[in-house]
């Protein structure tokens, strides 16, 4: 009996002290990282970088050893607002500007390789007036007023990315400032100007003309670089201007085309210009708010030889576009607000009706059967040709606040979880069932769905729950949220990242094939996609950026969820297959700040005000 005791005692310390050793190797990172100062903000980057603003400056993390991959502390404290990471290319523009404008201070750094390829000081300029990257041609123009050295001179000079070199530089005469992006072609720069806009040679540096249009902020090229399309924008941003010019500098329309609101989409077509523009009157109110336009998205097709409106009657949208397509017989447009139509490019409505929908498009994609759309109250599959409806009837559910879909090749049938149902839809014939209620814990929604070897996988931040075909749960794993402030504050950050990319140029600019209608695909393909778009530019970290683009994610197979351990809170890997618990990161800290690289399979985590630890998610 007492032998038996003893046994106990001795089963129940060596559990204990297992348990120790477990939580002990859990937070023992698998690097360390000294950041120099106080975190302020840390930002994951889409090339896998983890770049971090600290009181003294910025520093980059890739994970592979215990060293900074670079020390930025040139300027400073840096404000989250003074960064613009360059969508789908492997920058950061780094501005800052003091007391007056004459102390303008701008950098670009390489996030990937650790370089910096620019920066005012070093490469002799007072003060810059823009700083472009340009992809895919992977360049930088930099325009601006040159130090004593050069006797202040306003200057525009081209970088090459690759290397940082300075590969041309012109000087401008007189007091004239460059007022928006330049247009880099592969003969010369159209530099836009606060009098003029002019051309300048890339052989020698001379002016091949100048023409008397100011105050362009932005500029496309047809793809033989003969046609250029400038837009001035009015100063409170309420319309557009457009301007056509030739190769040769002359002024091909003879007034401009005036556009209500801010142009956000516009397309060169064989058949004319398709262009998009959104009227904002939401800071209006009272007589001002009447006597103004609706806010809504206005469509227009214009004529390229003289910018009419090729339209009689524009269609009518009673909304704001939230998705554009340009099709093989017309443009395909869907409303935020509600609402699906299609319109020949000599402006004949090729829809029977316009369609109805639930507000919110959150999908819009090409089946074998026809139009997929997915709302945030409806879904349907519609034939593109008529928009007549393929099912039976539309798949309605009350708003959802988290909507997911899949498609399950397997059976044949598209999967879309709205809320706490889980309905599927025979890819064939349009019938729909109700494959399953999920019941999610914490008062959660399933955000994903996923189609797994064994079945069909739900899960949203603490809930995964596994079904089998038949829609039966085989499991389902809930881990209790530690609280919300901890969850709430990434999302918030990633999302504020998001927001400040998408009011660029550059942004527009990097993701040139929106406006054609894609296949419903995984989110894996997406990736891929994305990195297809790069696919032009070239240097080792763009090349680097593609390949982590087309790799599969390190963590497909697991699923990452903070949540309270018994040694304090912290983060489990669980098993997307089986639901088990593979690995334990314990963090002890009530509200961690923390990031998870979900391509590279890292964990980033605030350990303290100066210190960034970093843990292998795939061992």
């Amino acid at each position: 009996m007492k032998l038996s005791i003893e046994i106990k005692k001795l089963a129940g310390l060596l559990f204990f002290l297992s348990t120790i050793a477990m939580a002990q190797r859990a937070e023992a990172p698998d690097f360390r990282y000294d950041v120099g100062g106080k975190i302020n903000d840390m930002t994951l980057t889409q090339g896998g970088t983890m770049v971090v603003a600290t009181n003294d400056g910025l520093v980059g993390i890739k994970p592979g050893n215990n060293d900074l991959l670079f020390n930025f502390q040139d300027y400073g404290r840096v404000k989250p607002e003074e960064l613009f990471f360059v969508p789908n290319a492997p920058y950061l523009v780094v501005g800052q500007t003091g007391f007056g404008a004459m102390t303008t201070k701008k950098a670009v750094i390489d996030y990937m390789s650790g370089k910096k390829l620019f920066s005012t000081e070093d490469n002799g300029w007072k003060m810059v007036w823009t700083c472009d990257v340009m992809m895919p041609e992977n360049k930088l123009v930099v325009s601006g007023q040159r130090r004593a050295a050069d006797k202040y001179a306003n200057a525009v000079a081209i970088y090459n990315l690759d290397s940082g070199e300075q590969e041309h530089y012109f000087t401008m005469k007189g007091s004239e400032t460059v007022s928006g992006r330049p247009l880099l072609l592969k003969d010369g720069l159209i530099l836009p100007t606060t009098k003029t806009l002019k051309k300048i040679s890339m052989s020698g540096g001379g002016i091949d003309w100048s023409i008397k249009v100011d105050d362009i902020k932005w500029m496309v090229a047809d793809e033989t670089e003969k046609e250029i399309y400038g837009f001035e924008i009015s100063a409170n941003g309420s319309n557009t201007k457009v301007h056509k010019i030739g190769s040769n500098g002359s002024l091909l329309w003879g007034d401009p085309h005036k556009v209500k609101g801010h142009v956000v989409n516009f397309e060169i077509l064989p058949q004319g210009l398709a262009i998009v523009s959104n009227v904002d009157n939401s800071g209006k109110s009272g007589l001002a708010k009447l006597a103004s336009a609706k806010a809504e998205s206005k469509i227009g097709f214009l004529s390229a030889a003289n910018g009419e409106d090729l339209w009689e009657k524009a269609p009518k949208t009673k909304g704001y576009v939230q998705h554009f397509y340009i099709m093989e017989d017309g443009i395909l447009f869907g409303i935020y607000e509600g609402g699906i139509n299609k319109i020949s490019f000599d402006g004949k409505t090729l829809f029977k009706k316009p369609l109805k929908t639930g507000e919110n498009i959150l999908t819009m994609a090409q089946t074998d059967q026809g139009l997929i759309y997915i709302t945030s109250e409806d879904a349907n599959i519609v034939n593109l040709e008529t928009g007549d409806p393929i099912w039976k009837k539309p798949l309605k559910y009350k708003r959802a606040d988290a909507v997911a879909s899949a498609y399950d090749e397997k059976n044949g049938r598209y999967l879309i979880s709205a809320d706490e149902d889980l309905f599927s839809v025979d890819a064939a014939n349009g019938d729909v069932s109700t494959l399953a209620e999920s019941k999610f814990d914490g008062k959660e929604s399933p955000t994903d769905v996923e189609v797994r070897n064994g079945g069909i996988l739900l899960t949203s931040d603490q809930n995964m729950m596994l079904l089998d075909w038949g829609g039966t749960t085989n499991w389902h794993e809930y881990h209790r949220a530690p609280g919300k402030s901890a969850v709430g504050a990434i999302l918030m950050g990633l999302t504020a990242v998001a927001t400040a990319a998408t009011a660029t140029a550059a942004y527009a600019e990097a993701n040139a094939n929106r406006n054609r209608l894609g296949y419903y695909t995984s989110k894996g393909e997406a990736y891929a996609d994305l990195g297809d778009g790069m696919a032009m530019a070239t240097g080792a970290s763009v090349a680097e950026m593609l390949r982590r683009f087309k790799a599969t994610s390190a963590t497909e197979n697991a699923q990452f969820v903070l949540t309270k351990l018994d040694e304090g809170v912290g983060l489990v890997k669980l098993n997307k297959d089986t639901g088990a618990v593979e690995k334990e990161i314990v963090l002890k800290d009530k509200k961690p700040e923390y990031k998870v690289d979900d391509f590279g399979g890292i964990l980033y985590y605030k350990a303290d005000n100066n210190s960034i630890f970093a843990y292998d998610l795939k061992k």
